[in-house]
């Protein structure tokens, strides 16, 4: 390298000391959109399943059926959207990346041999990737709002295990915008573990001081068992995503 190659400053999008200042936030956060539209692209993957669940809920845990119960879950529909006649990847199995309940269903849909993606977040502690993630799909955001983007984007149904902060922060951010009508495709949310949710998200009490409309109870569903939430699921699935009612597929309309 001649001297004069040496003194040259270095390219603007090479030159990681400003890449990492506040003027260049407007750049890592479209790389933040940008780098994972360009794996879904190469993966063919057209849409999701999201699970929600506590980072805390382990196999051996007190709430351990929940870890079961989504691993199984997650590999029953892996195995009905692998068995799908398509040209693309339909209904992947989708996570936030980390342990427990993500964990769980990144596990369940690997052993069923699909490809599952992880949306990882870097925190000070417990977020970690999980080693159950198609490794092409694994992705690290600095970002709670382009995480949450891709969520949503992609998303055609969410299943929401008991959890603590970030799963209620995550499902209330999909139920606003259902009930916005901000996601403007067909969406189904699925609670599962009834019990548990209406301890802890009184929904009734919402209408009753009018807090919200009678008809947004309607935004969701609630499941207690595998079964009953791969029924709901792939029925529902099947119904607005796969066919219509003359037989063609429906087409998919995603946020505004």
């Amino acid at each position: 390298m001649s001297d004069e190659e040496q003194d040259r400053l270095p390219r603007a999008y090479r030159n990681t000391d400003f890449m990492d200042t506040v003027d260049a936030r407007p750049l890592r956060i479209l790389s933040e959109y940008l780098q994972p539209l360009s794996h879904f692209r190469h993966e063919n993957i057209r849409d999701t399943i999201v699970f929600f669940g506590s980072a805390r809920t382990f196999e051996a845990s007190a709430m351990g059926r929940y870890y079961r119960d989504a691993q199984e879950l997650a590999r029953r529909l892996t195995l009905w959207s692998e068995g799908l006649a398509q040209t693309n990847r339909r209904f992947v199995v989708c996570t936030g990346g980390g342990p427990g309940i993500m964990e769980a269903a990144n596990r369940g849909a690997a052993e069923a041999g699909g490809k599952t993606i992880g949306l990882n977040i870097g925190l000070p502690m417990e977020q970690r990737p999980n080693p159950f993630i198609t490794p092409s799909l694994n992705f690290e955001f600095h970002y709670f709002f382009m995480r949450k983007f891709w969520f949503a984007y992609l998303a055609k149904a969410l299943v929401v295990f008991p959890g603590g902060f970030g799963t209620m922060d995550e499902l209330m951010e999909i139920l606003t915008l259902t009930q916005t009508e901000k996601l403007r495709k067909k969406f189904v949310v699925l609670l599962y573990g009834t019990s548990f949710w209406k301890e802890i998200l009184n929904f009734d009490a919402l209408v009753k001081h009018g807090m919200i409309s009678e008809s947004d109870l309607n935004l969701f569903e609630y499941a207690d068992d595998v079964e009953s939430a791969y029924v709901i699921l792939t029925e529902w699935l099947t119904k607005k995503y796969l066919y219509t009612a003359g037989g063609l597929p429906e087409i998919a309309h995603t946020v505004d």
